[in-house]
């Protein structure tokens, strides 16, 4: 249990970083970090730190594709985690 807690720490501070780092990025016209990197951290465990990077740094919360995108796995991690544990 504990090296999942673990996991989920480092996924979730690896993509707060890299969005706010992205954000910082976009502001000086630089090279930015893919939209499909952030979405991949998100699916594999990094939805709060993603979703608290978006609101601490107002990081994508005006483009609509991003959010739809962002509740779509959103959206299946709730699903998937009531199959894990109904019953």
């Amino acid at each position: 249990m504990e090296v999942l807690l673990t996991y989920f720490l480092v996924v979730n501070i690896t993509v707060f970083i890299l969005a706010g780092y992205d954000k910082y990025q976009a502001r000086k016209n630089k090279q930015r970090i893919p939209e499909n990197t952030l979405f991949f951290l998100e699916a594999i465990g990094g939805t709060a730190g993603l979703l608290l990077a978006m609101l601490s740094f107002r990081h994508k919360t005006s483009k609509s594709s991003f959010i739809i995108k962002f509740s779509f796995i959103f959206l299946i991690q709730i699903v998937l985690i009531y199959l894990k544990f109904k019953g």
